[in-house]
């Protein structure tokens, strides 16, 4: 991971509020890096971060909604290495439609070792440590052996 990180943004419709209230305390932070969203949470950041007392616009890379495959976009930007952090206030006390997706997204997340934060305790220390601002090296588990393995047909 580069000094500028990658960071994806990400709350279900009932934690949105919660997220957007994260944001606004560390927009001083978040507007040092890259930011990608989904959905209607890229819009509520975008006009977050973008504000008239800090002056220059910033630009917040919009993802589909979650539901509409929004999660499957963002899991693929984490399959390719273009995400260093995501931070998901997920609602746990809601069924989601697309629950399947966000399962798949969190799975990802563990395989390749992207930093997760899916509450605000664990948001803030992400954001308050030392290395948040820093070169890090992330280590990845090796699969080549599950990649070059024999399959038989």
């Amino acid at each position: 991971m580069k000094q500028r990180k990658s960071i994806a943004l990400v709350a279900h419709d009932n934690r949105k509020a919660d997220l957007i209230e994260w944001v606004r305390f560390n927009k001083l932070k978040l507007r040092q890096h890259y930011i990608t969203c989904t959905g209607t949470t890229g819009k509520l950041v975008e006009d977050e971060l973008n504000d008239n007392v800090l002056g220059h616009p910033f630009e917040v890379i919009r993802l589909l909604s979650g539901p509409l495959g929004g999660d499957q976009q963002l899991g693929a930007l984490i399959a390719e290495g273009k995400i260093d952090i995501v931070i998901f206030f997920w609602d746990p006390m809601t069924a989601q439609p697309h629950d399947v997706d966000v399962k798949a997204l969190l799975r990802l997340t563990v395989l390749y070792n992207v930093v997760t934060a899916s509450n605000r305790s664990t948001a803030d220390f992400v954001i308050s440590s030392h290395i948040f601002n820093e070169n890090y090296e992330r280590k990845l588990k090796d699969y080549s052996v599950y990649l070059n393995r024999n399959v038989k047909t």
